[in-house]
């Protein structure tokens, strides 16, 4: 199964050092030239190194521009080209931001995010808790509310 990360996956699971989850859930990931430009113009940021060196993850160039410069009127280059290429791919986006999920959905393109990633990866016996990630993830700064933790919780039955 494929799918097109956008930033915010990527910089959340490397704060926690879980980004190599996304391998070992899917067999072909990729993203665009923005994301890119975002998770590694940083050296130190959170996944730029490990995106840097990775050979799991392939930069993909996105075809049609010119949507995704009418979404950039509501989106940031990153979560505009993610979806586009999503589309272009037929993958499955990975991307938390509530606004581009919305807009994803409208166009018929399946998601998920990072709890959905960490949800996979309890399935699939990658991890065996996921409460002490939920928790590493607000520990260092990753928004999730309170509602999200909860749900997450009772679909991982913890």
């Amino acid at each position: 199964m494929s799918i097109v990360s956008n930033a915010g996956p990527l910089i959340s699971l490397g704060r926690i050092g879980r980004l190599p989850l996304i391998p070992a859930l899917y067999t072909a990931i990729s993203i665009p030239p923005a994301v890119y430009q975002e998770v590694t113009c940083e050296p130190s940021m959170p996944g730029a190194r490990e995106l840097l060196d990775a050979d799991w993850v392939q930069v993909v160039e996105v075809s049609n521009q010119t949507e995704v410069m009418r979404l950039r009127f509501w989106l940031d280059a990153g979560e505009s080209e993610a979806i586009i290429l999503a589309q272009e791919m037929k993958a499955i986006l990975l991307m938390d931001e509530r606004r581009g999920r919305t807009i994803a959905h409208a166009q018929g393109i399946s998601f998920t995010g990072t709890v959905g990633i960490l949800l996979a990866a309890k399935t699939r016996g990658k991890v065996t808790e996921v409460r002490p990630l939920l928790d590493a993830l607000i520990a260092n700064g990753i928004r999730l509310s309170s509602r999200l933790y909860r749900e997450a919780l009772i679909l991982a039955n913890e």
